[in-house]
């Protein structure tokens, strides 16, 4: 096994040895984001609580809408082709690589179904990332490379599975995978602790899940959203089950992924092989993963509520891109739902848009500590870079 993690601003002629670079876990507004997390992180905190107990009783008395955030979502906002430009632009234009990406909706497979239709993008493999609970957390799996004709079908059965969890059922789909040589199977920011149980379970249950499908599994990711603490521990993770590791971005707003894999291959199905087979990958750090990880995840929330005048009519203000249920139930985009955003919410996102200001961003980069490239990790049996 063959493990290799360089930084493109320490190591700048680490690509040169490479053919290609390629992106993968990019995300596009075929992508329903939970906006269940909002609760959650009210209820730990008795002052927002309160405030949101207010909202919810005044959408009540005007609307007749009961906030339910369990139903309500967001959407990224980064349409199909452009997610595709964005990571081909940054790894043939800042790499001088040829690109290859692969993109990840949660749960369907709509973009690759889209740009599989137009000669530009027609070669980009059937991706998803899948959601699966298992026990008391939440799970995701990169699934690359689908056969395209029977693509519809394996993302009806696994979307069955997620409604309705069965784990004798589980390990029959993870090995239907794992028997296409084509289709790479990757364990998604595995340290990630979704499901808010807390990181010693997380991990408990994390152990038995590679324990009992591990053998389907073909690599671990190191994150592009994720801080390099958390990287670094899926590293030692990776060792202690004798995987490989890869690179993926989990790109959610207008920043192309900041981490991307180094490749020979020169098709998808070649750099599946090089990873399944040889198990050999080189992951290369992108400069932005240098900015403190605070300031990238305020950088990607900038991205959503940004207002995009060239997108289609009906997505181009953030509140046409985030959905919750009328008082029939029936899912609508908040700009059906109200005349106009309350104004606690404009003041508060026009305070986000203030790190948008050159000065401003630099204070916060003080401010918000040591950047990412002062990190250090090791890899066992690989090269150590920086």
């Amino acid at each position: 096994m063959q493990r290799t993690v360089s930084c493109l601003w320490e190591e700048p002629l680490a690509r040169k040895k490479y053919r290609a670079a390629v992106s993968v876990h990019g995300h596009t507004n075929h992508s329903k984001e939970s906006l269940y997390f909002i609760a959650e992180f009210a209820g730990k905190h008795p002052l927002l609580r309160w405030a949101l107990a207010g909202q919810e009783r005044r959408a009540r008395d005007i609307s007749a809408i009961t906030v339910d955030f369990s139903k309500a979502y967001w959407t990224p906002p980064v349409t199909p082709l452009a997610a595709y430009r964005l990571e081909k632009d940054q790894i043939e234009n800042q790499l001088g690589l040829a690109s290859m990406v692969s993109l990840t909706d949660h749960d369907n497979i709509e973009a690759p179904t889209f740009l599989r239709v137009m000669p530009e993008t027609q070669q980009i493999p059937v991706s998803v990332e899948w959601t699966v609970p298992f026990r008391d957390i939440d799970i995701h799996i990169g699934l690359h490379n689908l056969p395209a004709v029977k693509a519809a079908g394996i993302v009806a059965d696994l979307n069955d599975f997620t409604q309705r969890p069965d784990e004798n059922r589980l390990g029959e789909l993870l090995c239907l995978m794992h028997e296409n040589p084509d289709v790479l199977v990757v364990l998604n920011h595995p340290l990630w602790d979704m499901a808010g149980v807390g990181k010693p379970r997380h991990i408990s249950s994390l152990n038995v899940f590679v324990a009992k499908y591990g053998m389907f599994l073909h690599a671990f990711e190191l994150g592009g959203l994720r801080n390099w603490e958390e990287n670094r521990e899926v590293v030692r993770f990776a060792e202690g089950w004798n995987t490989p590791i890869i690179a993926g971005g989990d790109r959610h707003g207008s920043e192309p992924s900041a981490v991307v894999n180094l490749t020979q291959a020169e098709s998808f199905a070649e750099f599946i092989h090089e990873v399944r087979k040889e198990q050999r990958t080189h992951l290369l750090f992108m400069p932005q993963y240098a900015e403190p990880h605070v300031l990238r995840l305020l950088q990607t929330l900038l991205d959503v509520i940004r207002e995009y005048p060239e997108y289609p009519a009906g997505s181009r203000r953030w509140d046409e891109r985030v959905f919750h249920p009328d008082r029939d139930q029936i899912i609508r985009p908040l700009s059906a739902l109200w005349k106009r955003p309350e104004p606690f919410i404009e003041v508060m996102f026009a305070i986000f848009r203030l790190l948008e200001i050159h000065p401003i961003r630099s204070a916060m980069q003080v401010a918000l500590g040591r950047p990412e490239h002062q990190m250090r990790f090791e890899i066992a049996d690989g090269k150590v870079a920086p």
